[in-house]
C-alpha cells in the first residue's frame, strides 16, 4: 500500500511545465499601448524587466550601469497617461550606488554621444550626493544648473570638471 501511494505521488510530480526565458536573457517587455511616451523615446517595460547580472561589489555594479548609459532602450516610463515621464534606469541606479560610481562617470565626460553625456552628468549629480562623499566634501556635490537637456551638456561638463578638480582627492 505504501509503495502504491508513493508511485501515485511520483506520477503527479513527474510532469514539469516548460520554462520561459528569464528576464535577463529576453528583451524587455513592451509597455501597454495605452501609455504614451514623448516623441523620440522608446516604449519599454517597467524597471523590473531589466534584470542585471549578479555583482560582487558596488564597483562591479557601477561598471554595468555605466555601460548601459548610452542604451536608449534602458528606460522605463512612469506617471499617468496625460503626463508620462521617462525613468532613466542606469543613471538613477548609479546615483543610488553613489561614491563608487563617481570616477567611472567622470571617465564618461569625454563621450561624443550627447545622450550618454546627458545621463552621465545627471548620474554624477545624483552620485556625488552620497552621504559618505558629502561628509568628506563639506556638503558639496556636482550641482548642475539644468539636467536632462543635452543642449546644456557643455555648461554642465564645466561644472562637473570644476567639482572634480576640487574634490577628486576625497574619493580615495
Amino acid at each position: 500500500m505504501l509503495i502504491a501511494g508513493c508511485m501515485a505521488l511520483a506520477g503527479c510530480a513527474g510532469h514539469q511545465p516548460e520554462r520561459t526565458p528569464s528576464a535577463s536573457t529576453a528583451e524587455p517587455a513592451a509597455a501597454p499601448a495605452s501609455v504614451a511616451t514623448p516623441a523620440g523615446y522608446p516604449t519599454t517595460g517597467t524597471a523590473t524587466d531589466w534584470v542585471p547580472p549578479l555583482y560582487t561589489s558596488p564597483e562591479e555594479e557601477a561598471y554595468y550601469y555605466v555601460s548601459r548609459l548610452a542604451d536608449r532602450r534602458f528606460v522605463s516610463t512612469y506617471g499617468d497617461r496625460a503626463n508620462p515621464r521617462i525613468w532613466y534606469l542606469a543613471a538613477e541606479r548609479l546615483g543610488e550606488i553613489g561614491m563608487p560610481a563617481v570616477p567611472l562617470l567622470f571617465a564618461r565626460l569625454d563621450t561624443q554621444d550627447d545622450y550618454e553625456l546627458m545621463l552621465a552628468l545627471y548620474a554624477l549629480q545624483l552620485a556625488t550626493q552620497d552621504p559618505l562623499l558629502m561628509a568628506r566634501t563639506g556638503g558639496n556635490y556636482v550641482q548642475l544648473p539644468s539636467v536632462l537637456n543635452a543642449s546644456n551638456n557643455a555648461d554642465n561638463v564645466q561644472v562637473a570638471r570644476q567639482w572634480w578638480q576640487q574634490y577628486a582627492g576625497y574619493l580615495d
